[in-house]
């Protein structure tokens, strides 16, 4: 009886054995994601622990220094986080504050911060700190930008119909002012110079001037005190991180002011 092959030259066996391997092939395919997916998922959950734990420690900060804010945002960066675990060290960590609230001290005054963002670099924590909570989180560097609400420096220069903007990149004020010399009211407009002085805004309006302005030495003298009384100093709020404050610029909804600080503490040790 004369043998039988397939028809394509092959030996019987041949195709099993190749779908036995596919299957293998697919199966370690799908545990290799699987196990890539769970990878991925205590990834997050070991950065969620540790933005909490961060967290804690920037709110007992602020208690400390008597500054309402809401809670802290917290983000870690990098990827894989897990490695930056075992390693104790993390290439950044991004707080956000909003709605920070302090005392000014010696004025009935308070300045309202909507925002403040601290970018936290080369980040240094122990796992045991991230485990129990307690322990030293500190930041090589920390880069921060504080907005200051406009309503809090027209309420610390105290003269009514004050308004100030932002125009051109400048700090624009108006303001509507009564020039007993002229028996009338006047709305003056000019710009002010701004500038950090120690943990303080600068906030200096040199010059104003009126539509119709009369070329009085007296008019322009009393307009030239009354410029003097808008400019005004607006003491910050204990901010986070030991910020040194470096520039402040005018935005549409305030004045941003930046600062930096290295070698920060971003924790209260316990």
């Amino acid at each position: 009886m004369a043998d039988s092959y397939p028809a394509d030259g092959g030996t019987y066996g041949e195709k099993p054995r190749r779908r036995r391997g596919r299957r293998a092939l697919i199966i370690l395919i799908i545990l290799l994601l699987v196990l890539g997916a769970l990878l991925v998922v205590a990834d997050r959950v070991a950065a969620g622990v540790a933005e909490r734990v961060v967290a804690d420690q920037v709110d007992q900060q602020l208690t400390k220094k008597n500054v309402q804010a809401s809670a802290p945002e917290v983000t870690v960066g990098g990827f894989p986080f897990l490695t930056q675990v075992l390693g104790g060290r993390y290439d950044s960590i991004n707080v956000v504050l909003r709605d920070l609230q302090g005392p000014v001290q010696g004025t009935n005054a308070t300045v309202r911060v909507p925002e403040l963002t601290a970018d936290a670099r080369n980040v240094t924590a122990s796992l045991d700190t991230l485990r129990s909570g307690q322990g030293e989180v500190t930041a090589e560097t920390v880069q921060g930008t504080a907005t200051v609400a406009y309503d809090s420096v027209v309420a610390l220069i105290d003269q009514p119909g004050v308004e100030l903007r932002e125009q051109d990149g400048k700090l624009a004020v108006t303001a509507s002012v009564r020039v007993p010399i002229l028996e009338q009211n006047l709305t003056v407009r000019g710009t002010a110079k701004l500038t950090v002085q120690g943990t303080d805004i600068v906030v200096d309006v040199d010059q104003l001037t009126a539509d119709d302005l009369p070329e009085n030495p007296l008019v322009q003298s009393f307009i030239t005190g009354f410029a003097k009384d808008l400019s005004v100093k607006v003491p910050l709020p204990a901010l986070p991180f030991d910020l040194e404050l470096q520039e402040v610029r005018p935005l549409p909804n305030g004045l941003a002011v930046t600062g930096s600080a290295r070698n920060v503490s971003l924790s209260e040790v316990r």
